[in-house]
């Protein structure tokens, strides 16, 4: 075995991943060891401008690799999306398979790394269409909800393909909706109010015969007490899978920036829905959303007791004490390092929830999350 001392390069390092070599600097004096991880684009340009490393005659590392990313694969997936939707609105009958492809992307994206694949709700709203964006966005949280709920795959699966077809009856107008911030009237309403139907019966001219997939798409709007559409079904006659798809949408939709609004902040999204509860919603499945998302969502900006203002990363032991990276000092000065707190340590507390501008963060997923969100 031969061993050489040669420069780091840049396809050996990645931030938010381990070191797999002890890295010494030009005149031999160790810098970092195995096993650091590296935290910052800053990190990583101070170690290859000095970085050496001792390897096995240049043998290629396992970190050269490309490993799985969620943010890769939801981006796929919307992108999949697309395509399926529109041969859908056009008639064409062989959707079944890119549908059944979407919905694996997204079960691998939530099993790579569930946090980053709800992180994505939030930070990867610049990535296609409002329409198949949301679509995708929707099928994550009702995919969680109904993996909590134990459903079998069968039916979590039927779930995220109602999801993901729920709007494909207004997909003619659904994104100049989203840039309309008067209330729709007249046509433009009517057609809101019948894209059930409409999705059901494009669903059907296109193969789809499975009954709980129709029946969810069909249901999505529908309110515990009545007051939904197409056909005012109280709480009785609306399907679990409808209830979660339908809870689904609503978090995302508020979460969701638009051209002549700003996006609710996930806490307040959250909020808003629980208090629907006792009208609109099933209070049961309300609950489920709120233990799976946190009282604090991913991607909730914080500041601490501590003074520190960070972002919330990770779920904790419970929904109220989850894992936030912080990125500022309690001086406001931005940390060239991320610190990892754990908000169940008194300290490091929750004080108060912060807006994006008012945290005025700025970073890549990767940075936060490391390969799994990467681009």
């Amino acid at each position: 075995m031969t061993l050489q001392i040669r420069r780091i390069t840049t396809s050996e390092l990645a931030v938010g991943q381990p070191l797999q070599w002890d890295v010494h600097g030009e005149s031999g004096g160790l810098l970092v060891k195995r096993g650091h991880v590296v935290a910052s684009d800053t990190q990583m340009d101070l170690l290859l401008e000095r970085g050496f490393i001792e390897v096995d005659d240049g043998s290629v590392p396992s970190t050269c690799q490309e490993p799985p990313s969620t943010l890769r694969m939801l981006n796929l997936a919307r992108a999949q999306l697309h395509v399926a939707l529109v041969d859908i609105f056009n008639g064409q009958a062989t959707v079944r398979e890119k549908l059944d492809d979407v919905v694996s992307l997204i079960a691998d994206a939530i099993d790579v790394d569930q946090d980053v694949a709800l992180a994505c709700i939030l930070l990867n709203q610049d990535v296609g269409q409002y329409a198949t964006r949301h679509s995708v966005d929707t099928a994550v949280v009702a995919m969680v909800m109904a993996r909590a709920l134990k459903m079998p795959p069968e039916r979590v699966a039927s779930v995220a393909l109602a999801a993901l077809t729920m709007n494909v009856g207004m997909l003619q107008h659904h994104e100049r909706f989203q840039h309309t911030a008067a209330p729709l009237a007249g046509a433009d309403l009517a057609y809101l109010r019948g894209h059930p139907q409409a999705g059901v019966a494009l669903l059907r001219a296109a193969g789809v015969d499975d009954e709980d997939w129709l029946a969810c798409v069909l249901q999505h709007h529908e309110n515990e007490d009545g007051t939904g559409y197409p056909h005012g079904k109280t709480s009785a006659q609306i399907g679990v899978a409808a209830k979660i798809v339908m809870l689904a949408d609503r978090y995302c939709a508020r979460v969701s920036a638009r051209s002549y609004r700003k996006a609710m902040l996930p806490n307040a999204a959250l909020r808003d829905i629980l208090l629907e509860g006792k009208e609109t919603v099933d209070a049961q499945l309300a609950s489920v959303l709120l233990r799976e998302l946190g009282i604090y969502p991913i991607c909730t900006f914080v500041k601490l007791l501590s003074g520190e203002i960070g972002i919330v990363t990770r779920k904790g032991l419970n929904s109220t004490t989850p894992h936030v990276l912080s990125l500022i000092n309690p001086w406001g000065g931005k940390l060239d390092v991320p610190l990892r707190r754990d908000t169940k340590i008194d300290r490091h507390a929750i004080r108060e929830v912060l807006g994006g501008d008012q945290a005025a963060l700025s970073f890549r997923l990767d940075q936060l999350w490391g390969r799994s969100a990467s681009v």
